[in-house]
């Protein structure tokens, strides 16, 4: 056992040498390592990286780091992760996870554990309201007169994304329209412009679309305008991001301000205070902002179109959403 006293000179003189503590060192002193696990579905989707940000800068300021993993929408791969990072860190941050709440809990049972753009029952989390935000997207649609509108979804299996269809379903519902689910694609370019070959041969004209990714959205401006559809006189084009490639589109595109470095840092709070057994866990719920550009208008009179004189089998059906 070294002497208190000891330990504090042996300190400043490791300090006075420029020397730190490794995790391993620090958490044999104090019982922390500084560390904080983030896994993540993928990097390639512009979403998620602004989260690791803002969980990376209040560690950092606190003379932390993170340790990153990435999924890849596996839930074998998330609980291979947390048993590699588990014992390294103070606490584990995931980050839309894809496994069952069951698993999630059992993750909880070693270290704390804080869910983001996902809830579990038991389980501190960080939701940012993107179900809010379409609700005011589709109210915005609607309000322009629309009445059959499509939503674009994904990635496949998202717990969020079931979401954000019950509120799309919801609203339009509400506000007498009729919401054509397509089948969620991945959050890609080439997705968006698959289904715009798709819905140029709808025989009903779908007069706006409401698009998950901004990703994808960059694709389906591109494959419509290839069909001869200009946005936003022939059809709406709306997303549930507002990330950088959202600037890339002309017009400029309708979407939700999504704060998603804040997400990330209220995560980073929650895991470092780790609530004590037994008591309530915190769930904190970020509000998202429509911001309406130059994507969204009228739609056009009478919402016909002539389809394509070439044909080709779409690469998926829409299915009619109905009211459970």
């Amino acid at each position: 056992m070294v002497a208190a006293e000891t330990r504090e000179r042996v300190s400043l003189v490791a300090a006075e040498m420029g020397f730190r503590l490794n995790a391993t060192a620090r958490a044999l002193t104090t019982g922390h390592t500084g560390l904080v696990g983030v896994i993540v579905p993928t990097l390639a989707n512009p979403f998620f990286p602004p989260i690791v940000t803002g969980v990376q800068q209040p560690l950092t300021e606190a003379g932390g780091n993170v340790l990153l993993g990435v999924s890849d929408h596996s839930a074998d791969r998330e609980r291979e992760l947390v048993h590699q990072l588990g014992p390294r860190v103070d606490g584990l941050i995931l980050v839309a996870p894809v496994s069952p709440d069951v698993a999630l809990r059992s993750f909880a049972e070693r270290l704390p554990v804080v869910t983001v753009d996902r809830t579990a029952p038991g389980l501190p989390g960080v939701l940012v309201d993107t179900p809010g935000g379409v609700t005011k997207l589709m109210d915005h649609l609607l309000g322009l007169g629309h009445r059959r509108i499509a939503y674009l979804g994904g990635p496949p299996g998202s717990w969020m994304d079931r979401q954000r269809r019950k509120a799309a379903l919801t609203a339009v519902a509400d506000g007498g329209g009729e919401l054509i689910v397509l089948d969620p694609v991945p959050p890609r370019f080439d997705a968006g412009l698959a289904t715009a070959e798709h819905l140029v041969r709808q025989e009903t004209p779908i007069t706006a679309v409401m698009v998950y990714s901004s990703y994808v959205l960059l694709g389906l401006f591109m494959g419509l305008g290839s069909a001869g559809l200009r946005v936003p006189e022939d059809i709406s084009l709306a997303a549930s991001d507002d990330l950088t490639v959202i600037g890339m589109t002309q017009p400029g595109s309708t979407a939700l301000h999504v704060p998603l470095q804040e997400a990330g840092s209220e995560a980073c709070r929650l895991v470092r205070e780790a609530p004590a057994a037994g008591s309530r866990p915190p769930r904190v719920r970020i509000a998202t902002r429509l911001v309406v550009r130059d994507s969204t208008a009228a739609p056009p009179s009478g919402s016909t179109r002539t389809p394509p004189l070439t044909s080709r089998a779409p690469s998926h059906t829409p299915s009619r959403a109905r009211k459970n």
